[in-house]
């Protein structure tokens, strides 16, 4: 029962350390008529909070050669109290990006040592494990637009950020108490070199980044400027575009849920390039859409594909990876391909800005994609990419 209780403390905190990420996407609108900017200039605030998500993951990994895990965790609730109330007091698109690149240190250092604390908890279900608390994550992502537009009913966009710093306090204390009261695994405690690790690892870690860069590169550019995007090319008003990418983010609770079992129980890579191939299509339909319930159908569609994406991504590579390994590695893969991502928003919201439309641009992203899952599959097939753990095998059972 304490495990589960510990469990339960880790999916509050993911919830505000995810909701730290993507909050400022339906911000963007709004900021941006606040600051007398386009909005698609505010691409750079976007993406300032994915690259603080990647920039602490690998001295992250470090500290965990040196700490438990759950002190780690502790420390990013700590983190997200004190960057949300200074977001809150950014009144410039400079320290609004500031703002946003201290929120997403906080998820960068959470989600190293969480997610494979999240593995060694639940050693027989990982993929079950991690999608559930992935799916927590999502929820934050499904509530930020829905209660963005109810609070700039009653107040201004800046309180967001002290209710996110207030809960995250509530949220750190809850998680010491359950750890305190929690028989940890101790499986982690020989994993104590980043540099062995990568070593050791390096196959694995490299075909982890370029198996998910790519689809996050082209994700993050989508659904930060996804709003800006449906007004500007659909003629869909903030309010209504606000109202699908919540929808757009629901799809993804069941995603994660649904794809983390199924990791447990189908091999990985063929599921990791027929999702991603998914995403692709949709994207694609996305752009060839008319009309509002033409996109939201769409944009369902896409959520869903692109979630489950990510649990059997954590599963394939934190079931592969044996103990004296798993924190490590985890963390060489992380900070990598978060940086990859957290370029495409930016990214996207800079050639749009230099004249290029948003249509041709995604086309163009989507169809670089889909060439990369063929090429990826024809590897596979010839058996020159690491499996990842069977179905069903425990991370103290996967070998080198």
């Amino acid at each position: 029962m304490s495990r589960r209780s510990l469990f339960g403390s880790l999916c509050a905190m993911v919830f505000l350390v995810n909701l730290a990420r993507v909050v400022f996407a339906p911000l963007v609108q709004p900021v941006a008529a606040e600051f007398g900017v386009p909005a698609a200039s505010l691409g750079v605030v976007t993406s300032a909070a994915w690259l603080g998500s990647a920039a602490p993951r690998l001295p992250t990994g470090y500290l965990l050669t040196r700490l438990p895990r759950h002190y780690v965790v502790a420390a990013a609730g700590s983190v997200l109290a004190v960057a949300a109330a200074g977001t809150a007091a950014a009144d410039s698109v400079p320290l609004l990006a500031a703002g946003a690149f201290a929120m997403g240190l906080s998820s960068g250092i959470y989600f190293i040592a969480a997610n494979p604390l999240v593995s060694e908890l639940f050693r027989e279900r990982v993929g079950s494990a991690i999608g559930l608390h992935g799916a927590a994550s999502q929820l934050a992502a499904v509530a930020a637009p829905v209660f963005l537009s109810g609070l700039l009913v009653v107040g201004r966009w800046e309180t967001t950020f002290l209710i996110v710093s207030g809960a995250a306090v509530l949220a750190t204390v809850a998680l010491v108490l359950t750890a305190r009261r929690t028989t940890l695994p101790s499986v982690g405690v020989e994993d104590r070199s980043l540099r062995a690790a990568a070593r050791a690892q390096w196959r694995l870690v490299l075909t982890g980044v370029v198996l998910i860069g790519a689809a996050g590169f082209l994700w993050n550019g989508l659904f930060n400027l996804y709003g800006d995007y449906l007004t500007v090319v659909k003629g869909v008003d903030p309010a209504t575009g606000r109202l699908l990418l919540s929808g757009m983010f629901a799809a993804g609770v069941p995603a994660f849920f649904l794809s983390g079992r199924l990791a447990d129980r189908v091999p990985n890579v063929p599921l990791i390039l027929g999702i991603i191939a998914s995403f692709v299509v949709c994207t694609l339909a996305l752009t060839a859409a008319s009309g509002v319930v033409a996109v939201a159908a769409v944009s369902l569609a896409l959520g869903f594909a692109v979630h489950a994406l990510f649990p059997v991504m954590d599963t394939y590579m934190l079931s592969a990876l044996p103990d004296r390994h798993r924190g490590s590695a985890y963390a060489l893969y992380s900070a990598t391909m978060m940086v990859v991502q957290a370029l495409g928003s930016g990214a996207v919201g800079v050639a749009v800005s230099s004249g290029l439309g948003y249509t041709a641009v995604f086309r163009v992203l989507a169809v670089g994609v889909g060439a990369l899952v063929v090429g990826l599959y024809v590897l596979y097939s010839r058996g020159r990419l690491p499996t990842g753990g069977a179905p069903g095998e425990t991370p103290a059972t996967a070998t080198d």
